[in-house]
C-alpha cells in the first residue's frame, strides 16, 4: 500500500472516537495495529482491544467501517486481534493528557502498579481536577473495566482513574 493512502486512512481513522470516552480518539487508545491494503482495494484495519470481551469493540469496528466507507473505502473489513495484548503503554501522550483534562486520571507508570502489588505501597494518583496526589481508592472497578474509583482527600471529589495495565 502507498504511504500517501494509509496516511489518508490513518488521517480517517483520528475521526473515530472511543465510545466509552468520547474526548479518546482510536489512535489516542493505540488500539490500532496496522492497516492493510490488498490488490483488490480491499481494506483491513487490524486492533486490538483494551480487555479481552471489551463492549465497546463492536461499536468501534462499526464506527471504523463506517467512516472509512463515507471516505470512499467500500471494502472495509475489521479484524481483532489479541497478540500482542494491549497496554497503557500504547496510549499516546496526547491521549493521557485528553484524559486529564476530561477530568480522568492517565495511567500511571507500572513500576508504581507495581510497587503496589508486591510492596502493598499505595499509589499516588494525581486528582484531575485539583492535582493534589492525597487520594484514596474507593474501588478496583469504576465506570468502566478499565477504571478505577478515587476519590481526593482535598477537594473530596471522585474521580476515575484509568487502571494501568
Amino acid at each position: 500500500m502507498s504511504d500517501v493512502i494509509k496516511e489518508h486512512i490513518y488521517k480517517i481513522l483520528e475521526q473515530v472516537s472511543d465510545p466509552e470516552i468520547p474526548v479518546l480518539t482510536i489512535l489516542d487508545m493505540g488500539i490500532v495495529r496496522d492497516v492493510i491494503r490488498d490488490d483488490q482495494n480491499n481494506i483491513e484495519i487490524i486492533i486490538t482491544p483494551t480487555y479481552s470481551g471489551c463492549p465497546a469493540m463492536d461499536a468501534i469496528a462499526f464506527d471504523i467501517k463506517m467512516k472509512l466507507i463515507e471516505n470512499g473505502y467500500t471494502h472495509v473489513k475489521v479484524t481483532y486481534t489479541l497478540q500482542p495484548a494491549w497496554t497503557t503503554d500504547w496510549m499516546s501522550e496526547e491521549g493521557k493528557d485528553k484524559l486529564k483534562a476530561y477530568g480522568i486520571a492517565p495511567p500511571q507508570h507500572i513500576s508504581s502498579r507495581i510497587n503496589k502489588i508486591l510492596f502493598a505501597q499505595e499509589e499516588n494518583i494525581e486528582c484531575p481536577l485539583c492535582h493534589s496526589t492525597n487520594t484514596k481508592l474507593l474501588s478496583e472497578f469504576g465506570s468502566t473495566a478499565c477504571k478505577a474509583l478515587y476519590q481526593c482527600n482535598d477537594c473530596k471529589e471522585p474521580f476515575d482513574y484509568f487502571k494501568c495495565h
